[in-house]
């Protein structure tokens, strides 16, 4: 039975739901939120101590070093990087600005590898026999499955993700640590849209037993919350 488990994004959507999960099941969740805590006050009223909350912003890697110092060498079973952004409406090439694709890039692929590097010693420090990082992609991120284009900023930080924790599965091999790139469906969030046809319920229970499920043998994979393996 896992732990603790590490949620980044924690506050609202996809994040919160999987908090929620974890917490009715026992295990002590570290949540972490941008600006404010949204749903995760809520859960703190609710379950106390098994939740502790901690502000990070996933675009600043130059806070991870205090943000890992601040977490005193606690262990953590899972880590889930869930934070990001996309594009809010379908965009063309002249939609695309540099600025927006470097901040798109820093927030969805570099923060979150990044982010993993500075929690190494906790993740190692876990007691479990495959520790899990799951890394929240998207199926824009496929580039076998891109029928329809645009989305250039958010498919190719996807993409550049999933290409990342390919690597990263690789080199963590060593540490049993199993590193899992997942999609989570087309989510009723902010995020997704109220036409999304997959609830954060759906999805965060699916998300929660592939991660529980995991092996070593599953490090570098690529899926989607029901367990389908999905083209790179």
């Amino acid at each position: 039975m896992h732990k603790t488990v590490l949620i980044t994004g924690a506050n609202r959507g996809i994040g919160a739901e999987l908090s929620r999960h974890y917490l009715a099941n026992g295990v002590h969740v570290i949540g972490t939120f941008r600006s404010e805590e949204g749903l995760l006050e809520e859960m703190k009223q609710a379950f106390g101590e098994q939740v502790t909350t901690l502000k990070l912003d996933v675009s600043q890697p130059a806070e991870f070093e205090q943000f890992s110092a601040s977490l005193n060498q606690q262990p953590i079973d899972i880590l889930i990087n869930n934070a990001g952004i996309s594009e809010s409406a379908w965009a063309g090439l002249e939609k695309v600005s540099a600025d927006n694709w470097q901040q798109m890039f820093l927030t969805n692929t570099i923060g979150p590898m990044l982010l993993t590097h500075a929690l190494l010693p906790n993740l190692r420090a876990s007691t479990q026999k495959v520790r899990i990082v799951g890394m929240m992609s998207s199926q824009m991120g496929s580039i076998d499955d891109n029928t329809s284009g645009g989305f250039y900023m958010y498919r190719s930080s996807k993409a550049a993700l999933n290409a990342a924790t390919k690597s990263l599965a690789l080199e963590f091999a060593s540490d049993q640590i199993a590193c899992i790139v997942l999609h989570p469906g087309w989510v009723k969030t902010r995020m997704g849209g109220s036409n999304a046809p997959t609830t954060p319920e759906q999805s965060a229970t699916g998300i929660i037993n592939v991660l529980a499920e995991a092996t070593m043998s599953d490090s570098g994979t690529f899926c989607t919350y029901n367990g389908r393996t999905l083209p790179w």
